[in-house]
């Protein structure tokens, strides 16, 4: 109701506010000065303020061109794979920063990566040292204690800059905890009750550093970063109906990676740009889990090695104002070895795709053209060709070569000052996922082991979307997006048979429709008699449409949420150097369909209120209270006898776990400019 109301309000305000000027061609710049009530500390708290943006971190694909977040500094997108974005970001002190200019469907000279709206930030010039020191403290209402420490600091010396950061820190993982468990026949009659207690953490540590010095008359930057995680999984079923009985389930996942990248830029005079990037990412990964480890025990065991080598060459010229050009070219070479196994009370299981060695060859050549015709009117087009030769030795031999043609065209009319409308129509290819080429397991859900399939074609999409934005007031922005998405080749799972029996496993299951409808609304409330407040809100409605390679049956997509929403408040108090705010967080659904067996996974509301105080300029305290609603997660399976589509009514196990409230506090200082 009250999204209704501030909606209505909105459009009126919208209707009859007067034109503010827009800077050309879709940009629009705001400075450090617009960020001043909040004292913000990073990167990320003056994104979070910048109106109708969320910040997304980007797509984990292999290769360097379809895994961009929607975010560059100083025009340029950072050249890493591991290092997610936003943490980035959060290396970024707010005191560099000069303005963050935001791209709304496209213009001359950007670069945007697929995305329809783009962050550059824009960095001050010179090499001030600048230091972060963070550490955090998380209890938890059943008594466990989390503690992280950041360090971060930059500088540089005369025309050479660098930078270094680090994070030690325990995570827990608030997606499990306590809660009943109940199986039921397919009559209803109680089969089992439980009370069941899951535990989740993580040790985690990464260092990150990065040097840039001027080079055969341009720039280069060479960055690395070395990561460690260990997470541990543990649960405990109690069970009181129809016998006493106590069993449990343990499962520690190591992961251990690095990272070196590096990129080469030059103009050639003030047309001509040349950027030419490397990158290489191994990483190991095992998973050692044991389900039943009390009556019969059920061993997975999985040791995977992963390596990613990239290289890229971009060529950018501007003959004018209105228009840019770019073409260039990428190659990636990614190599997968992976071992699994799997034993029920000592005796070997055997699954198929459990060991084999993996090699994909991509090359992708590109072009892209920025044209600004009048200031109403861009047209941002680009055309990709793909070529991919996937070979696999051990437990599955294939050899195959892929090609597809990836085109994209993008129209901005902003004819009016505060309007904007944006159409898109594009052809998706992802990617084959490697983790869908080798057998997995997941004790957490309870789903079991699931086969691995090398032998999958990518899923395509023709993808039309359009777009209506709308700013009012001040800061005030709405948008409306409708996405439709014609499938093919969709990725779900469908029964694969072996010598023990039937098993889940990844495939083709032919072609599929999704649908969108995305809200997107930025409201300051000053005129709404809450001064310096900001309220923020996002909702995504989905509708899918595939044919289930069991029943043969019209059935959404596995996975997919037909319900995303997310509410953020904030209010700044500059008399007392201090905000507040709370983030809530909307409950989901997602279902996965397997042969023999439906999961409903719903994850339920989650509410962070919090405050912030800065007693000094250079110190910043924050307290939170995650998770205040005890937000749980609830898993339901349907398990049948057989094929859903000829067995008999399903069992039915229901999970209902709520994890605790916690309590956060965290102390920042920063030292110099």
């Amino acid at each position: 109701m009250l999204i209704a109301l501030l909606l209505a309000q909105a459009a009126v305000a919208a209707a009859s506010a007067p034109a503010a000027a827009a800077a050309p061609q879709g940009v629009t710049s705001y400075p450090a000065s617009f960020f001043a009530d909040q004292h913000p500390n990073t990167a990320v708290d003056m994104l979070s303020r910048v109106p109708g943006f969320t910040l997304d971190s980007g797509s984990s694909v292999r290769g360097f061109e379809g895994a961009a977040g929607n975010v560059i500094i100083d025009g340029r997108r950072p050249v890493t794979k591991s290092d997610d974005l936003e943490e980035i970001l959060k290396r970024l002190p707010a005191s560099a920063i000069e303005r963050i200019d935001v791209i709304r469907g496209g213009a001359p000279g950007i670069d945007m990566q697929g995305k329809s709206v783009l962050a550059n930030i824009i960095r001050k010039k010179g090499n001030t040292f600048r230091g972060l020191l963070h550490v955090s403290h998380n209890y938890v209402e059943n008594g466990r204690e989390a503690v992280a420490v950041r360090a971060d600091a930059s500088g540089g010396i005369g025309e050479r800059k660098w930078e270094l950061g680090s994070v030690f820190a325990k995570g827990i993982d608030d997606g499990f905890g306590p809660g009943p468990g109940t199986v039921v026949y397919p009559d209803g009659r109680p089969l089992e009750r439980s009370q069941i207690n899951t535990e989740g953490d993580s040790l985690q540590g990464s260092v990150t550093g990065a040097v840039e010095s001027p080079l055969l008359g341009g720039s280069l930057r060479v960055n690395g970063r070395y990561y460690r995680d260990k997470y541990k999984y543990n649960e405990n079923d109690y069970v009181y109906t129809p016998r006493v009985a106590h069993d449990g389930s343990i499962e520690t996942d190591r992961s251990h990676e690095y990272e070196l990248g590096a990129t080469f830029n030059r103009d050639f005079g003030s047309k001509l740009n040349l950027e030419v990037l490397g990158l290489r990412h191994p990483r190991t990964f095992t998973i050692d889990a044991t389900n039943g480890q009390y009556t019969t025990p059920d061993r997975f065991q999985l040791d995977r090695h992963t390596v990613e080598t990239i290289g890229r060459g971009v060529l950018k010229y501007r003959p004018s104002e209105q228009l840019s050009l770019e073409g260039g070219a990428e190659t990636a070479v990614n190599t997968l070895n992976s071992h699994t196994a799997e034993a029920v009370d000592g005796l070997p299981v055997t699954l198929p795709a459990a060991n084999v060695r993996v090699r994909e060859d991509r090359a992708e050549a590109f072009g892209k053209a920025v044209w600004s015709p009048t200031p109403a009117w861009t047209v941002d087009a680009g055309f990709r060709y793909e070529r991919s030769a996937v070979s696999s030795k051990g437990d599955v031999v294939l050899d195959k070569t892929l090609r597809f043609a990836k085109p994209r065209l993008t129209v901005i009319w902003a004819g009016l000052p505060k309007t904007q409308i944006r159409g898109r129509i594009e052809r998706e290819v992802g990617q084959l996922n490697f983790d869908d080429f080798v057998a997995s397991t997941n004790l957490g859900t309870g789903s079991g082991v699931t086969a691995g399939n090398p032998n999958l074609n990518p899923e395509q999409a023709w993808v039309g979307e359009l777009t209506l934005e709308q700013r009012f007031w001040k800061d005030g922005l709405i948008s409306v997006a409708f996405r439709h998405y014609r499938i093919t080749d969709a990725i779900d799972r469908g029964p694969v048979t072996t010598a023990t029996g039937v098993i889940d496993a990844p495939e083709n299951i032919g072609k599929g429709t999704k649908d969108e409808l995305a809200l997107n609304l930025t409201v300051p409330l000053d005129r709404l008699g809450i001064r310096h407040g900001l309220l923020k809100g996002d909702v995504t409605k989905r509708w899918s449409s595939v044919t289930d390679p069991t029943t043969r049956e019209s059935r959404e997509i596995s996975a997919l949420h037909p319900l995303d929403w997310n509410a953020y408040f904030s209010q700044d108090l500059p008399q007392w150097n201090a905000l507040w705010g709370i983030d809530v967080y909307g409950a989901w659904r997602k279902s996965y369909y397997r042969f023999n067996l439906v999961e409903d996974q719903k994850l339920k509301t989650y509410v962070r209120p919090y405050a912030e105080w800065r007693p000094r300029p250079d110190i910043n305290i924050r307290i939170e209270l995650p998770n205040v609603t005890a937000r749980g997660l609830r898993t339901t399976d349907r398990l049948y006898a057989g094929p859903r589509n000829t067995a008999g009514p399903p069992i039915v196990s229901d999970r209902d776990l709520n994890f605790p409230n916690m309590y956060y506090i965290r102390v920042r200082k920063t030292f110099g400019g």
